[in-house]
């Protein structure tokens, strides 16, 4: 199991669901709490509410899942699926994806605070009015991808590649320009400043 940037230990299981059907499914309002899912397919699952807390999520399809205001605290997901599956005003804080495919993702609004993505593939992804703040983005390669007033703050974005990627609104105060790859990428006036100002020029209205 992967470790966690800021240390905190994978979780430990009690429970595990292996190779169920949950396809379709509607979940919402239901509560799991240090289960091991594992090659469950959760494809068009609905899920409104539902909490899943310290939960180990493995080879699981959470494809063109629909997911509105739920939780996935201090979760682990390992080598899953999320083609086409919508994250609304949800909150995954502390938790880590390795391994795992995002094609056509789309995230809007919620708390993806201290997330380990380190090396994920998100072109193409799109968050979102989001907070990621301390998220781990080391090398992640978001080339295309949209992440629109998000917020960054604290964030690890060495050797990421933000090629035309869409970062207009968000918290770029920890971005080092000379360590990610930003061509192409599209920014807003003030953010062509911050980063104008960290490569070392200087400024001027007139």
């Amino acid at each position: 199991m992967a470790e966690r940037r800021h240390g905190r230990a994978a979780p430990e299981t009690h429970t595990s669901v292996v190779s169920d059907d949950w396809d379709g499914r509607d979940v919402s309002g239901e509560q799991h709490s240090q289960v091991a899912f594992v090659d469950v397919d959760m494809t068009e699952m609905i899920d409104e509410g539902t909490v899943f807390s310290d939960c180990v999520f493995r080879g699981v399809r959470f494809n063109a899942s629909r997911h509105t205001d739920a939780a996935f605290v201090n979760c682990t997901f390992t080598r899953c699926g999320f083609f086409d599956a919508t994250f609304t005003g949800c909150k995954l804080v502390g938790s880590r994806f390795d391994g795992c495919t995002f094609d056509l993702l789309k995230v809007d609004g919620g708390d993806w605070s201290f997330v380990g993505l380190p090396g994920a593939n998100l072109r193409g992804a799109s968050f979102k009015d989001v907070r990621m703040r301390e998220a781990d983005l080391t090398g992640a390669r978001c080339e295309g991808a949209t992440l629109q007033r998000v917020d960054l703050s604290g964030a690890s974005l060495h050797q990421a590649d933000l090629s035309r990627c869409d970062l207009r609104g968000s918290d770029l105060s920890a971005l080092d320009p000379l360590a990610v790859d930003l061509r192409g990428a599209v920014v807003d006036l003030p953010q062509a400043v911050l980063i104008a100002t960290a490569l070392g020029l200087d400024v001027r209205s007139d």
